[in-house]
């Protein structure tokens, strides 16, 4: 059976001004449902993360600074959501969300999480709507409890994957791919094992060439036994924060080829949402829920 992660607090209200793109975590979930996709027996609300589980990957004064709301103002500011217990508690759900999901993607083959994706969390910092780096805390997890040793992150977000970077620059056991928007955020960019930065305006046919280039020799090379897939959706054109020109047929593509060569070669992978800010929401709703959809048919159909 699919898993995925949902928990009331993902769409949390914040103030006015912020709670874009907030309303698409309520309604993914509601649109699968609606149509049959899911039933309520696919969803589980993951709880509180062991704090132990964040410091494998966050330095403990920067955790300490989260908990007791003590970041300095310039740190605070680059969050990108006013900082509050409510916020540090809803990005540790989101956070467990991902290791639970993980360990039953070890038990289905697959398992997602509808919020997640917080790729530009550093080790000691985080920055554009990310606190916690949700699946570097997954793939941490998972090899010190003895669940996985070679963990292969594809993050084809449209922004790099600046924090994922740093966190594993130093460490072979993790190979991060980052494909993305040369131009895009972040402008200063870290260095991920892979990076293939993308020009503006790149569409269908040259983003899916390079993919289906790119995945299966990463695979044959460094023979991973766990995938995390960021599969955010703001490679679509006209996304308020992308700046590439995938449609959504060419980004549901996108899902499918990835997620078939994950079963194809026996991997377990787990999903996290990442990115979206289309101008109109049903888009955004209906490109998220394609993954939910594909992994449905590729796994469980």
């Amino acid at each position: 059976m699919l898993k995925i992660a949902y928990h009331h607090i993902y769409k949390h209200p914040l103030p006015e001004g912020h709670r874009f793109p907030m309303e698409k975590y309520e309604l993914i979930p509601q649109q699968l449902l609606h149509e049959g996709s899911c039933t309520p027996e696919n969803f589980f609300e993951p709880g509180i993360p062991d704090e132990n589980d964040i410091l494998a990957v966050h330095t403990k004064e920067y955790i300490n600074d989260l908990n007791t709301l003590n970041l300095t103002k310039s740190a605070a500011r680059k969050l990108g959501f006013p900082l509050s217990e409510t916020l540090v508690n809803r990005e540790g759900i989101i956070t467990q969300g991902t290791i639970t999901a993980s360990t039953y993607a070890l038990e289905h083959g697959i398992a997602m999480n509808i919020a997640g994706g917080t790729h530009h969390a550093y080790s000691n910092r985080g920055e554009a709507f990310c606190l916690y780096n949700d699946q570097a805390i997954g793939a941490r997890y998972l090899q010190n409890n003895g669940l996985a040793k070679k963990i292969l992150i594809v993050d084809l977000d449209v922004h790099q994957g600046n924090g994922t970077a740093e966190i594993f620059q130093a460490d072979n056991s993790v190979f991060t791919f980052s494909m993305h928007g040369a131009g895009n955020y972040p402008f200063q960019k870290e260095k991920s094992d892979l990076d293939i930065g993308l020009a503006d305006g790149t569409g269908d046919v040259e983003y899916l060439k390079i993919l289906k280039e790119t995945l299966p020799k990463l695979i044959e090379e460094q023979q991973p036994d766990f995938i995390y897939y960021l599969c955010g959706v703001d490679i679509l054109a006209g996304d308020k924060l992308g700046r590439l020109g995938c449609t959504l047929d060419g980004c549901k593509e996108r899902d499918r080829y990835v997620l078939q060569i994950c079963k194809d070669n026996k991997i377990p992978v787990m999903c996290s949402m990442g990115g979206g800010y289309s101008a109109d929401l049903k888009i955004i709703v209906d490109a998220h829920a394609n993954t939910y959809r594909l992994a449905q048919e590729i796994y469980f159909w």
